[in-house]
């Protein structure tokens, strides 16, 4: 990482987490080609479809904290 890359990280660190997250969209949407935005239709059938379960309550999201550890725990054993 180059020390102004470094130094605009450093910076972005001290902004709010939603904050951060829209400019590392932003961010990320900049080094994308255009065809990469295309979704293909299974996916985002897919996609929809969770949501709407999460949406529904059907689907209850765990932080990823909680994902992590449960990973961790079962690859420990």
């Amino acid at each position: 990482m180059t020390s102004t890359a470094k130094r605009i990280f450093d910076d972005a660190m001290g902004l709010a987490q939603d904050e951060r997250r829209l400019l590392a969209e932003a961010l990320l949407e900049s080094t994308t080609e255009e065809s990469e935005h295309e979704i293909d239709p299974a996916w985002r059938d897919e996609i929809l479809r969770r949501l709407e379960q999460v949406r529904s309550g059907e689907v209850k999201p765990e932080p990823w904290s909680e994902v992590r550890r449960q990973i961790r725990d079962a690859l420990a054993r």
